[in-house]
């Protein structure tokens, strides 16, 4: 099976991120090792799970089959995991435990998943993961789900400037302000829900630059995306579609394309950062 070959871009700490990873987000039971496997079979090399899936030990399990047959070594991968609000209080010890739980000798990506404004320990949060990192336990440290005001917060309060901010992004919302202010501090943007869960794939200015390039609206969001500059996590549950994601890669779009797909209109479908959870969730 041929591997395609995925663009990486660098993060600010120097390491190297494919801009296409394979999203786990809801995948559960046999499904988990089915897609991960498959994923990395077919090119994939960037995995992403959160504390908060309940599927670590099975994204972990999968990875260490898929180094035990050869398929990769550890080295090749980029496993990025996420600490759920709950543990905010105790980050160093949820990152162990999500460690122990991918059955891994490090994690290369760990990110605070929510910045849950109304608590306000998104700060100390941030500070434990800089620490394990300063340690050597953790290669990246970056957030989820952050704006810029809370952003500023734990650069000024840490000094450290997170590798990347993954946040809700898709055609028609694209987040511009978000994503000049990561440029200007060196933060790579990364979408999750780039596909807007399928929700615009009939959208005129989708379907009509789907139609020139002979591709899908997939294909089209995912490519739009990565012009842009992100990094994308599509999930999916579905073995052919991690193909036709990854095929993503080799669809160029033109400025005319461009264009027509800035002009999709949309809006935020999941919680606002400023005020999700609600307290007492």
């Amino acid at each position: 099976m041929g591997v395609m070959r995925i663009p990486v871009t660098t993060l600010n700490d120097g390491h190297d991120l494919p801009l296409i990873g394979a999203g786990t987000y809801k995948l559960v039971g046999e499904d988990v090792g089915t897609i991960v496997r498959t994923a990395i079979e077919l090119g994939y090399r960037h995995i992403d799970t959160a504390s908060l899936y309940g599927n670590e030990v099975e994204v972990g399990k999968a990875i260490r089959d898929a180094i035990a047959a050869g398929d990769v070594t550890r080295e090749e991968l980029f496993v990025t995991t996420k600490l759920w609000n709950d543990d905010q209080h105790r980050a160093g010890e949820a990152y162990q435990e999500s460690l122990k739980r991918l059955g891994l000798d490090f994690i290369d990506l760990y990110l605070v998943h929510w910045p849950w404004p109304q608590r306000g320990l998104y700060i100390e949060a941030f500070e434990q993961l800089a620490r394990l990192q300063g340690l050597g336990q953790l290669q990246s440290v970056g957030v989820a789900n952050f704006y810029p005001e809370v952003l500023d917060e734990i650069i000024d309060a840490t000094g450290v400037v997170p590798a990347l901010n993954q946040v809700e992004l898709h055609v028609g919302f694209t987040q511009p302000e978000l994503r000049a202010y990561h440029r200007e501090k060196g933060i790579l943007t990364e979408a999750w829900a780039p596909l807007a869960r399928g929700a615009n794939f009939d959208a005129p200015e989708i379907v009509a630059v789907a139609d020139k390039h002979g591709a899908t609206p997939a294909q089209v969001a995912l490519a739009y995306l990565m012009g842009l500059g992100c990094s994308v996590i599509p999930k999916t549950a579905n073995p052919q579609r991690l193909v036709e994601n990854l095929a993503a890669v080799d669809l160029r779009l033109d400025n005319e394309d461009v264009a027509t797909l800035d002009a999709v209109q949309g809006g935020r479908m999941s919680g606002d950062p400023r005020t999700f959870p609600e307290e007492g969730r």
